[in-house]
Formats: C-alpha cells, sequence, structure tokens
C-alpha cells in the first residue's frame, strides 16, 4: 500500500515505517525538518517538509495515499503552554482526517495511549474502561479521540484509535532511566513497588499498528495494543536486574516527599522553560497501575505479541550496551 507516517523521525515512527518499507509498503514521512530523517530518504521514503500545525503541508503529504499512521505528538516537554498540547495532539489530527477525505485517503489510524485511563482501580482495563487522564498530555490525547471519531463521521474516512501501553525496545530513550538505573545498581522503588506495569516490545506495537490499517472489520473500532504478560513494577525491575547481571533493587522510600518536591521544581521552572529535575510525572511511575486486557484486539485484528517480557529486556540491554548508553 502507499502509506503516510507522522512522527517517523521518533521511536515509534521510525519503528513503524521502516517495518512497512521492509513488507513492501511504499511509505511517506511527514517530518519537521528533513535533515533529520536523512536515514528515512536513505531507506527509499519519500519525505514532506512540515509541521501538523501546517494544514497546506497535512494535505501535500497525504496526496496519493491508501491509509495514514498517525503517531506523531507532543509528548511531555518543559516549558510548552497547553495549547501547544491542544494544536498538535488533538487539532491537528481532524486536519489529518479532513486532508485524507479531501485525498481519498481509506484509513487514518490514530495513535492514542491507554494513559487517557488513568490509574486503572479494577485491573486490568479493556477499552471500555472508564476515561481519567491526568495531566495535559493525556487530556489533549482523549480530545484528539473525539475530534477523529467526528471527522470520521463527518467525512467517510475510516478511523481506527490505537491506544499502546508502556513502549520499550532498542533506540528507546523513555525508558532508558529504568534500565540503566538498574544495571549501573541506582535505582531506587517509590512506594511498594506492587503497582502494575505494562511494557509493550516495540516490534509487536509496530505490528499492532500495521493490523489496525490493514484488517477491514477494525473500521471505526478502538484497540489498546499492549504485551501478552503483565507484571507488577518489583517484577519488572527484577527480570531488568536478572538480565543486566545484577542484584535486583532493595531499596523502597515513601512516596510523598519526592511528589512535594516534583511539584516545587515544576512550579519553579516551568516559567523559565526549563526542564525540572524531577517531575510529578516521574513520581507517578511508581503508585499508577497500569494493567490491560487485549482481548480485543487478539479476536479482532489477531494481534498475538511474539516477544515475551524476558526476551525483549534482554534485547533492549544488548542494544544499550552496544550503543555504549549503559
Amino acid at each position: 500500500m502507499r502509506v503516510l507516517v507522522t512522527g517517523a523521525t521518533g521511536f515509534t515512527g521510525g519503528h513503524l515505517a521502516r517495518r512497512l518499507a521492509a513488507r513492501g509498503d511504499t511509505v511517506r514521512a511527514l517530518v519537521r525538518d528533513v535533515n533529520r530523517a536523512a536515514d528515512l530518504a536513505g531507506a527509499g521514503m519519500d519525505l514532506v517538509a512540515g509541521d501538523l500545525r501546517d494544514a497546506s503541508a497535512i494535505r501535500r503529504a497525504t496526496q496519493a495515499i491508501d491509509v495514514i499512521y498517525h503517531i506523531a505528538a507532543v509528548y511531555r516537554q518543559a516549558g510548552l503552554p497547553e495549547n501547544t498540547y491542544h494544536a498538535v495532539n488533538a487539532e491537528a489530527v481532524g486536519t489529518i482526517v479532513e486532508a485524507a477525505a479531501a485525498s481519498g485517503v481509506r484509513r487514518v489510524v490514530h495513535c492514542s495511549t491507554v494513559g487517557v485511563h488513568g490509574d486503572v482501580e479494577r485491573p486490568p482495563a479493556n477499552e471500555d474502561a472508564p476515561l481519567r487522564p491526568g495531566d495535559v498530555y493525556q487530556r489533549t490525547k482523549v480530545e484528539g479521540e473525539a475530534i477523529a471519531r467526528a471527522a470520521g463521521a463527518r467525512t467517510g474516512v475510516e478511523v481506527v484509535i490505537a491506544r499502546p501501553s508502556g513502549i520499550y525496545g532498542p533506540g528507546d530513550r523513555r525508558l532508558l532511566k529504568l534500565f540503566r538505573g538498574i544495571a549501573r545498581r541506582r535505582f531506587v522503588i517509590l512506594g511498594s513497588g506492587r503497582i502494575f506495569y505494562h511494557l509493550t516490545y516495540i516490534d509487536d506495537l509496530v505490528e499492532g499498528f500495521r493490523l489496525c490499517g490493514t484488517v477491514p472489520t477494525a473500521a471505526g473500532r478502538t484497540y489498546i495494543l499492549a504485551g501478552a504478560e503483565v507484571t507488577t513494577l518489583n517484577d519488572v525491575a527484577a527480570l531488568i536486574a536478572q538480565e543486566a547481571g545484577v542484584a535486583p533493587p532493595r531499596v523502597h522510600v515513601p512516596v510523598w516527599p519526592f511528589w512535594l518536591a516534583g511539584a516545587a521544581c515544576e512550579a519553579v521552572c516551568a516559567p523559565f522553560g526549563i526542564e525540572p529535575p524531577l517531575y510529578r510525572r516521574r513520581v507517578d511511575f511508581f503508585t499508577k497501575s497500569r494493567a490491560f486486557d487485549i482481548s480485543r484486539a487478539r479476536q479482532e485484528l489477531g494481534f498475538n505479541p511474539a516477544t515475551g517480557l524476558r526476551e525483549g529486556i534482554r534485547k533492549t540491554l544488548a542494544w544499550y550496551r552496544g550503543a555504549g548508553w549503559l
């Protein structure tokens, strides 16, 4: 197929674009800086320069495309105003679906997040669990989902919502601190560590995206994409330690002092656009349960995560070592 991938210079979008190209799809990438995407061009992908807030760039990128995989988003960055999150994570989704309709695109796969469910009270949560976003990123992802569905209903474009959980794998930076801290015996667990943490290996995730884009009956549906194994944070830390050849973290400290310190750091740093050394959301990592039911994706998409948690951790650690990140 002819596909457009947004966010292809990022971790998830880059893996997806390369996987689709390797399967024989004709891949186009919408990128803000073509100089940062030289490797994509070298892999035979067509590049279109533009920002998600630029409707004309989106219209150019969607020409002669069958399926759009919309992966790009503003994640969590210091000093960004809330209207930037809204423009990129919510409004731009509608622009993409409208441009898709004008260009004759059949389907848009929109990447959201399981974070829209917030702290899961009755794990495992499925797609129908309550939406309880806890920060501006998650709130604008909820808005983006609603805008995508409304635009799809209005235009006739098939919209599929994908909600990934805990993405990790070779090249990932979000969980690098977790892996590095444990491997260097410097990781301290806030609280009991008994909260659920549900990881998804990158290869399994991009296959889930591909299925969202190609399975006919997926049109109009929402899918949680996550790994086959659900563990506690303590279990994940112990597995990483075993594969790294070190003792598992033993130190547990109270949560509340770090939460207060995170709030203070944000209050001081945010007005100046400085990255705080500690966020409340980093503290939330230790307190909010994330466990999800992938039955719908299994049954309707044929989604079948192939990489076990231990194997995925082993591959990720090996890549970090080879890249000199540990």
